[in-house]
């Protein structure tokens, strides 16, 4: 019945390039036992094994198998050997079940009666490890029906068919869901008046269908505004209410102290106890990893004295990276090559064709990252490839001279010129560059053909010349051929000192590689990622030969900050957080908690989940309730996989998952548009939002300002929005619709920093409260009205087209395929922050594409206005311009749109 032996080890490649080392083998004579053997051999009873998962890392898939609070991953195998893997593993778990049921039949009925007894009491949710616990007492076959990877399709019919009715509730997922939804109809009438009152609050039906709710592994996706702080207190209580687990073993876990400090203030108020006497554990990650540590090793661990302060770990990275410098030939060499050679990534723009096509691309690159494409011989070039040219020649002492011009005579005798990249006084010998790539071709017309011209008239003049090409950069052999050319000329290098080098360099090119440097070593060590990994990830890179480099360098200075901190012993956050992991899946921590409750879950990273799994999985029956609007997922670049969350039943299995759909913030027209917007990316979960207020009419108003006349034209045009919704606030004061005395709140959001970076008069402004941030840093807030500035298109514009360095594309999650997302993300967040209305600023004649899309959505909800509140309407035709009043020679009035003659459309009066 089990079958023949098998044994399975990592794929060839991934056991020659790559640490993979195991072997598993499943074999009839081991019935009931899996033998693994990693850094150790041992035997696995298939009952300790809590769960199979698979998982696609950088390089190859994996099998996570976790069995006692152990965590083995079995790495290095291709996406079908994965599959295989984990289907014979549960196949045989699922065959050695069948022996244990078929050698205790008898005892069966009596399991029936002990589940039929729980059932027809109906006074508690019932997951699947529940149902464990409830017969672990009874020694029987009943345990196998009751273990998470009883899979009872995969019985033979023989064992399948002799199963008692009685046991359908642990055999039969769809009976236990018919259970279930009975019981919480019956749960939320019992405690209706519970829920009536919750902190104050009556929670929507969501809500309370959340609180009952108990599964082993639960998600709870919210809307903004949604209620699910009140949520997570009103399960607690709910929990404490029926006693259902004691409240030191329940865990709730935030990303932030402030957030950390309003739940467990809130979760106090709710109990009626003083934060001193509060029994849950509420805690960050970090402080839970740090407490963690403190128990295995009975003493707190010592954080590195540059982690929490932004001056002194840029000091520190700088020095570790000087240190590497002097000390190591092979880092120094790829670090030099780096910052001369590679100091950005290649660009479709590789070499300019004219005069024309220079002063676009230069006036492209002037956008505050670096400016033009300036050599370290100070000269300025047309291409990231005559830069690398030119910089090697300087690091090297070679003299050159840059477009020396080239007279020639043409076929009638007359004297021409052109310009040849580089000249070589020493050899007296010309080099070209060419824009052709490995199939003869050129992105620039007439290109080839005016190459083969220039090659005709060296020849003719019999002067010395080689090519270089586009083709050779994309395969990492330029550099090398023209060393090769100017040696056989006589000219050799002589390389400048590694002193006389950094100080060419500009400190703008430092500083960004630093940066680099900083960010990826934290997501190495959270995320464990290797050399291997990070080598075969750059080969998927626009630039690979760059990024082939920095992945050597970064591991190397990766292994050396490990190793400082070893002889430190000292610990950084990453340190915390996985140190923990091990203790606990190693056992040496023993979890107390038996419901982890985790806020903000959308911004949940990898390692973070491995902690949360590891205390899962220590305790068969204990759950994990999660909540979170993968809608606001908008920290990638510090970790966050939004996928952990949309993908919440691979990660943790079985689950039940609900839904926060009633906003208690915005309006029904900004809550409906907004939704709609972020909908648009059919990754994203869907959501029905509905909103407690009514929807107030027009409440998005769409502003067009010329921001090409005056530099303070946002900010003047704010403060006139600022003047108006003052005024407004001013004669509705006695209005019902106010609270008496209280100031309207606005919030001015923006992409960047520097487009707020502005002074308001709040003086002037009695009856409204001003507040201003970025639209990441908005995240949380809220306020009656919200006023979005520069909505328009451009690369700091909104989506921001400034794109971070694709190196990061080694270290963070795997990118989204659905254009800009996490940029409609965060667009969607500065939306909602706005209870009763938002005003977009945007360059007119350059909107952002997001303003057509919101027109598109929510035709009713938005409307062009002035900045003093005049309403617009838009032209049909062009869908730049609005229509304004006009006088025909006629003298008979039209509308005609205000970018005439360049759009002549008119309408009628």
């Amino acid at each position: 019945m089990l079958g023949r032996s098998k044994t399975f080890k990592p794929n060839l490649l991934a056991r020659l390039f790559t640490q993979a080392d195991w072997r598993l083998t499943i074999s009839p004579a081991r019935a009931g036992r899996i033998q693994l053997v990693t850094d150790d051999r041992r035997d696995i009873d298939c009952f300790d094994i809590a769960s199979i998962q698979i998982s696609n890392s950088l390089l190859w898939h994996s099998v996570e198998v976790r069995s006692n609070g152990r965590a083995d991953i079995l790495s290095g195998l291709s996406a079908h050997g994965a599959e295989t893997l984990a289907t014979a593993i549960l196949d045989f778990i699922n065959a050695y079940f069948a022996i244990v049921i078929d050698n205790d039949r008898s005892r069966l009925a009596q399991v029936g009666e002990v589940l039929q007894s729980t059932v027809r009491d109906s006074r508690r949710y019932l997951s699947h490890s529940d149902l464990g616990a409830i017969i672990a007492t009874v020694s029987s076959p009943a345990a196998a029906l009751a273990h998470p990877l009883f899979d009872r399709s995969r019985l033979p019919e023989r064992t399948a068919g002799i199963l008692p009715a009685s046991l359908g509730i642990l055999t039969d997922p769809e009976e236990r869901h018919r259970y279930n939804e009975t019981f919480v109809a019956m749960e939320l009438h019992r405690f209706r008046k519970f829920f009536d009152d919750v902190s104050g609050f009556s929670l929507s039906d969501e809500q309370r269908e959340a609180s009952v709710r108990l599964e082993d592994n639960n998600l709870l996706v919210a809307s903004a505004g949604s209620g699910k702080t009140a949520t997570m207190v009103a399960k607690i209580a709910y929990i404490l209410e029926k006693r259902l687990i004691p409240a030191g073993e329940v865990l709730v876990l935030a990303f932030n102290n402030d957030a950390a400090d309003e739940l467990r203030e809130r979760i106090a108020r709710e109990l009626r106890v003083g934060d001193d006497e509060l029994e849950c554990h509420v805690s960050t990650f970090h402080a839970l990893g740090r407490r963690i540590i403190r128990t295995v090793d009975g003493r707190p661990p010592q954080l590195a004295n540059w982690v929490e302060n932004a001056a002194a770990e840029a000091r520190f990275f700088q020095e570790l990276v000087n240190h590497e410098f002097e000390q190591d030939k092979t880092f120094r060499r790829l670090w030099i090559e780096l910052l001369a050679l590679y100091p950005e990534a290649e660009d479709t723009a590789k070499v300019i064709n004219d005069d024309e096509d220079t002063n676009q691309y230069l006036l492209r690159r002037a956008d505050g990252r670096g400016g033009t494409l300036k050599t370290l011989s100070g000269i300025v070039v047309k291409s990231l490839q005559e830069q690398r040219i030119a910089n090697w020649l300087w690091l090297n002492s070679i003299t050159f001279e840059y477009e020396k011009q080239f007279a020639y005579s043409d076929a009638s005798g007359d004297t021409q010129h052109f310009h040849p990249d580089f000249h070589y006084p020493q050899a007296n010998a010309y080099h070209e560059h060419l824009a052709i790539g490995r199939d003869g071709t050129s992105p620039f017309e007439g290109y080839v053909a005016r190459a083969e011209l220039k090659r005709e008239a060296f020849r003719a003049e019999k002067a010395d010349f080689f090519e270089t090409s586009s083709a050779m950069a994309d395969t990492d052999e330029l550099i090398s051929f023209v060393e090769r050319q100017l040696s056989q000329r006589g000219v050799e290098p002589s390389p400048r000192s590694p002193n006389e080098i950094l100080k060419a360099i500009e400190p703008t090119v430092v500083k960004r590689f630093q940066n680099l440097i900083s960010v990826s070593i934290k997501h190495i060590r959270s995320r464990g990622l290797t050399g291997e990994m990070l080598r075969e990830r750059a080969k998927a890179l626009r630039d690979p030969r760059r990024a082939q480099r920095f992945a050597m360098a970064i591991a190397h200075l990766a292994e050396a900050y490990s190793r400082k901190l070893g002889k430190s012993g000292r610990i950084d956050f990453d340190s915390m957080i996985g140190d923990a992991t091990a203790h606990v899946q190693s056992g040496r921590y023993k979890s107390p908690y038996s419901l982890i409750l985790i806020d903000e879950f959308q911004d949940i990273s990898e390692a973070r989940a491995n902690l949360v799994k590891a205390l899962r999985h220590q305790h068969p029956n204990s759950k994990v309730f999660a909540v979170g609007d993968d809608w606001q997922a908008i920290y990638r670049f510090a970790g966050s996989d939004v996928t952990i969350f949309t993908q919440f039943e691979a990660q943790f299995g079985t689950s039940w998952q609900g839904k926060l759909q009633q906003t208690h913030r915005s309006n029904q027209v900004v809550a409906g548009a907004a939704a709609a917007f972020v909908q648009r990316n059919p990754e994203q979960l869907r959501k029905n939002v509905r909103s407690t207020r009514p929807g107030i009419p027009h409440s998005i108003r769409l502003i067009p300002i010329d921001m090409s006349r005056e530099k303070t034209s946002v900010e003047k045009r704010c403060v006139q929005i600022l003047r108006r919704l003052n005024d407004f606030a001013a004669s509705r004061e006695d209005s019902s619709q106010f609270e008496p005395g209280k100031k309207l709140k606005v919030l001015v959001l923006a992409r960047y920093n520097r487009t707020i970076a502005f002074t308001v008069d709040d003086t002037a402004l009695t009856h409204i409260e001003v507040g201003r941030m970025t639209f990441h840093r908005s995240k949380g807030t809220e306020a009656d009205y919200t006023i979005l500035l520069d909505v328009s298109e451009g690369e700091y514009g909104v989506p921001s087209l400034i794109q971070d360095d694709e190196l990061l594309h080694l270290v963070l999650p795997r990118p989204e395929v659905f254009p800009y997302a996490e940029e409609r993300r965060l667009f969607y967040v500065a939306m909602t922050r706005a209870i009763r209305g938002v005003f977009i600023l945007f360059e007119k004649g350059n909107p952002s594409p997001y303003i057509d899309e919101l027109v598109e959505v929510s035709p009713e909800g938005v409307r062009f206005e002035t900045p003093a509140g005049v309403a617009l309407q838009p032209c049909a035709r062009c869908r730049m311009g609005f229509m304004v009043s006009r006088t025909s020679r006629a003298g008979k009035a039209f509308l005609g749109c205000d970018r005439f003659p360049v759009c002549e459309h008119t309408n009628s009066l």
